[in-house]
Parts: structure tokens; C-alpha cells; sequence
């Protein structure tokens, strides 16, 4: 059954995705599939490559910030992770996403 959704727990600052919302402090709750979460996971793992390499690039001092690859990438897959968790989120996760407006198209969508 890899249609069947299960509840997980995500930290959002540290990529975790947790089964059990007693292992670790935790963010938002989510209802999702297996291949729901393993999308979730490669958003996480490219944030992490994405962040690797913009630490090696902070290393060349004539790269300016607003003219870093990296950066941008960072900031557009945690964009589709926020709107991943919003839609598999539950009302709490749901209701806190749109009270920081991190995401302006749910903004928008009011």
C-alpha cells in the first residue's frame, strides 16, 4: 500500500523527517506517502549540497552574494518544501505557514 499516508514530524531548519514526534523537537505535521516523503528528502539533500557549495564559494572573495547560484538555489527548494508541507500539513501547520507568510502564492490565494 505506497498510497497509504502516515503522519510524520518535520524540522524544517535541520532536514529531519521523523515517524515519531517524541525523537526530537519538531516543526510541522504532515500526512504523507512514502513517495511523497522521499521527494521531501531530496528538497532537504539539495539544500544541503546547494549549502556545501556556497560555503565553498563564500571562500572567493569577488563573488558577491546577489550573484550567487547557490543562494538561489537554496531559496527556491525551500520555497517547494513550504509548499510541500502546506499542502500534506495538518491545520497547524497550515495556519503557521500562512501567519509568517512564508509562502506569498498561499498568501495571495486568500
Amino acid at each position: 500500500m505506497p498510497d497509504t499516508k502516515q503522519t510524520y514530524y518535520v524540522t524544517v531548519a535541520n532536514g529531519e523527517i521523523s515517524r515519531l514526534s517524541t525523537q526530537a523537537p519538531w516543526d510541522y505535521k504532515i500526512e504523507a506517502t512514502e513517495e511523497e516523503i522521499t521527494s521531501l528528502r531530496e528538497y532537504f539533500d539539495q539544500v544541503y549540497s546547494s549549502d556545501w557549495q556556497g560555503f565553498f564559494r563564500a571562500h572567493v572573495p569577488y563573488l558577491e552574494y546577489h550573484y550567487d547560484r547557490q543562494n538561489d538555489a537554496i531559496d527556491q527548494t525551500n520555497i517547494k518544501i513550504f509548499e510541500m508541507i502546506y499542502e500534506l500539513g495538518d491545520e497547524e501547520a497550515k495556519e503557521h505557514i500562512k501567519s509568517q507568510g512564508i509562502l506569498k502564492k498561499i498568501e495571495e490565494q486568500q
